[in-house]
């Protein structure tokens, strides 16, 4: 079966022969082109049948009423190759009528298949030149575009030609131009320049980043908007750079056109033709203003301090790194200043923070002014500032002399006036100054400890003044660090024991005792309180070991209830003052009586003179609470602090307790037996008890009685003994004498 059937003609007005006769079976043209043997079975040997099979594109010829007479090779093979569902086939067989097959098809726009049936219909009725339209055609292995184009027949010929021309690579190649307009235009700022570096081409954004529009950009060079910040080198690296690797990125100072230099991300990269040669630069660039901003505003919050414009501790170690680096490798001294201000906190509570910010920034300045250039001041944080100095020599001598000088003008500057808003107000330095050399101390935190201390030492020495650290410093508080941490171990592993000394009254009879706490050490030694007491103050440790002695205290007086000669025994316990001003102190003394059931009258508290005078009226309310429980209060070392009589008789106190430096030298001293005879006569007068402790002579005992003290503490009568040992003695015992020829 042929595939081809011949139109038939009409013949045209003018008699002219048409080229397309040339190359029918009868012309010259086709006996020239007809093959030397014959072709596939079935195949046409017509000429015409050869060019209309040569052709790419799919044809095919309509009759007057849209039937398929005859197709080309092209068409035939797409019959073959079966679309997606849902995608368009505009190829049938001969035959087929081809405006139904419009009308059917599938995958065509909306009322696509209706246009497509009206538009081949006009061209075949003669009311239309031409039609066209592109539709998809996609199958499973690749996405396809087609346009048909449909046209009337030449020379009067009836019907029409049907051409289907894949147009898949165009349609691509303009998705991916459409794509890159977009892209071209986005807000990235683009320059296209030849391989001279002559701008061919910028976008909207490279516009609104430099003022240059693209027709005062084309043509020149990119040049136009160089800052001058960079030098030559600069430009000779990222060309290089450029040339080795085809691309370059990083960050640049460029000009505006109105002259404004801004910072801006330029990213340039080189493209190369077939032949691998560079045709053209493609440059992107960023406005990075707004970033860069950012950028340093999050590094001065990194590394400088917001209210003085120092910089602050992070800054200052990396500093110290670096130099204690470099110092490794000269022989030259530094120095580090610790700076704090003495009282700071009294103006700000005086005067508020914004006056105490004026003089921070204040005491910045004139620290900035007392030094050289390359030296660095930088602000820890509240009022402590450290100065670093570099270069001060070859030798240590001469290196603290230098840094005792540089120290002198700091302090004079800082010992100025401050003119503080409205205030006019004076301020004092600490200053603790310490000496790097060789890369020794080898870490900064290690420096500035050293600094720390010496700052410290200054401090307890009257203040306004400097001090250069010394080992031993370190040394001091090395030792007490670890007494700190020994000490916190003991209160987890109760490593206490209390101790207990007999009072006596006139008689020798004993009347009570006190609790004193010792330390067991690993070894088994003791630790006396003098030793670990102070630290315990200071660190707040106090109020867990004073819970512990009130705790035991009280188990150890229900023990005396139940031993005969004990029951009567009246608990003397020393309490703190960060004890004492607990807001629970009474609930914890309440609830260790009723846990033990001791009666309240057997625990005398004693207290000290200066914590009884911090907050008069809360201590008052506080003991006045623990009175009405029963329990006494003794005042401890009476004597030694300042006490106020109008306070003390608002007291409610049972005793006075004398110190034991009044009864050390009564024997000798008459300002002690002055002394010791005023105490009890102000007990008389407040109708209070009175005892001595440190008695340890009978000449000291037989004064005290004259003067009128009844009741005695101290090594004359017994020393301080564990629990058992001191039921045992105190059960052997029946008179004084008897318990001085013990001892």
């Amino acid at each position: 079966m042929t595939h081809h059937q011949r139109p038939r003609a009409t013949a045209r007005a003018d008699g002219a022969r048409c080229d397309f006769a040339c190359i029918t079976s009868e012309g010259a043209l086709s006996a020239a082109l007809r093959p030397a043997s014959p072709g596939p079975d079935g195949a046409c040997l017509d000429a015409a049948c050869a060019v209309f099979d040569a052709l790419h594109e799919q044809i095919a010829v309509l009759a007057k009423d849209g039937a398929v007479l005859a197709v080309n090779a092209a068409w035939r093979q797409s019959g073959q190759v079966r679309p997606l569902p849902g995608q368009a086939m505009l190829t049938p067989d001969i035959g087929s009528d081809y405006l139904a097959a419009c009308r059917e098809a599938e995958g065509l726009e909306e009322d696509g298949g209706v246009k497509a049936e009206a538009g081949v219909g006009a061209v075949l009725a003669g009311r239309s030149r031409q039609f066209q339209m592109e539709y998809p055609s996609h199958t499973a292995s690749r996405q396809r575009w087609f346009r048909m184009t449909v046209s009337p027949m030449a020379h009067n010929w009836q019907g029409a030609l049907v051409v289907h021309e894949d147009i898949t690579e165009r349609h691509v190649a303009d998705a991916d131009l459409r794509i890159a307009a977009i892209a071209f235009e986005s807000s990235e700022g683009l320059m296209v320049t030849d391989s001279r570096g002559v701008i061919l081409k910028v976008n909207r954004a490279f516009t609104r980043i430099t003022g240059y529009t693209m027709a005062e950009a084309v043509g020149r060079t990119p040049r136009m908007l160089s800052s001058g910040r960079h030098d030559a080198d600069f430009y000779k690296a990222m060309w290089a750079a450029i040339a080795e690797h085809g691309s370059w990125a990083g960050e640049i100072w460029n000009r505006r056109k109105n002259g404004e230099v801004y910072p801006e991300h330029l990213s340039i990269a080189a493209v190369r033709d077939q032949e691998g040669h560079i045709s053209n630069y493609v440059a992107g660039l960023s406005d990075i203003t707004l970033s860069k901003a950012a950028s340093d505003a999050i590094r001065t919050l990194a590394f400088y301090d917001p209210l003085t414009r120092l910089p602050n501790r992070r800054m200052l170690l990396e500093r110290l790194r670096q130099v204690l680096d470099a110092s490794k490798l000269h022989d030259r001294y530094g120095a580090l200043m610790f700076i704090d201000l003495d009282n700071f906190k009294t103006l700000n509570d005086t005067l508020g923070h914004n006056i105490g910010d004026l003089l921070l920034q204040q005491v910045g300045a004139r620290l900035q002014a007392c030094l050289r250039q390359g030296d660095t001041v930088a602000r820890l944080g509240g009022d402590e500032f450290v100065v670093l100095l570099e270069g001060l020599g070859c030798d240590e001598p001469g290196a603290i002399s230098h840094a005792e000088a540089v120290g002198g003008k700091i302090l004079g500057e800082l010992n100025r006036p401050y003119t503080l808003g409205a205030h006019q107000c004076h301020s004092t330095p600490s200053m603790g100054v310490t000496l790097f050399h060789d890369g020794w101390p080898a870490q900064p935190e290690e420096l500035l400890m050293q600094a720390d201390i010496a700052m410290y030492q200054a401090k307890q020495t009257g203040r306004n003044g400097m001090r250069f650290f010394d080992q031993k410093m370190q040394d001091s508080i090395s030792s007490r660090a670890r007494l700190e941490e020994a000490l916190r171990h003991a209160i987890l592993e109760q490593q206490f024991e209390l101790y207990y000394q007999v009072q006596v009254d006139g008689l020798g009879k004993a009347i009570g005792a006190e609790a004193l706490i010792r330390w067991r050490l690993a070894d088994r030694s003791f630790m006396a309180p003098d030793s670990f007491i102070p630290v315990a103050e200071e660190t707040g440790l106090i109020v867990p070991i004073g819970q512990w002695v009130m705790e035991t205290a009280c188990a150890q007086l229900r023990q005396w209830h139940d031993e005969p000669g004990m029951a009567h025994l009246v608990m003397a316990v020393n309490v703190s003052a960060a004890q004492f001003h607990q807001r629970d102190f009474c609930e914890q003394v309440r609830a260790a009586l009723e846990r033990h059931g001791v009666d309240p009258a057997l625990l005398k508290l004693e207290l000290t003179e200066g914590m009884l005078l911090e907050n008069i009226e809360e201590t008052i309310n506080i003991m006045q609470q623990l009175r009405h429980l029963g329990v006494r209060f003794s005042l401890d070392d009476f004597g030694t602090g300042y006490s106020s009589l109008q306070y003390l008789k608002r007291l409610p106190l049972s005793q006075l307790k004398i110190d034991r430096s009044f009864v050390r030298d009564l024997a000798s001293d008459s300002s002690d037996q002055a002394i010791v005879l005023t105490i009890i006569a102000i007990s008389r007068s407040l109708g209070l008890d009175v005892i001595a402790e440190g008695v340890e002579t009978a000449e000291q005992a037989a004064l005290l009685e004259q003067s009128g003290c009844h009741r005695y503490q101290g090594y004359l009568y017994g020393r301080p003994l564990p629990a058992d040992q001191f039921r045992v003695w105190l059960a052997k015992c029946t008179g004084v004498e008897e318990r001085v020829a013990i001892e």
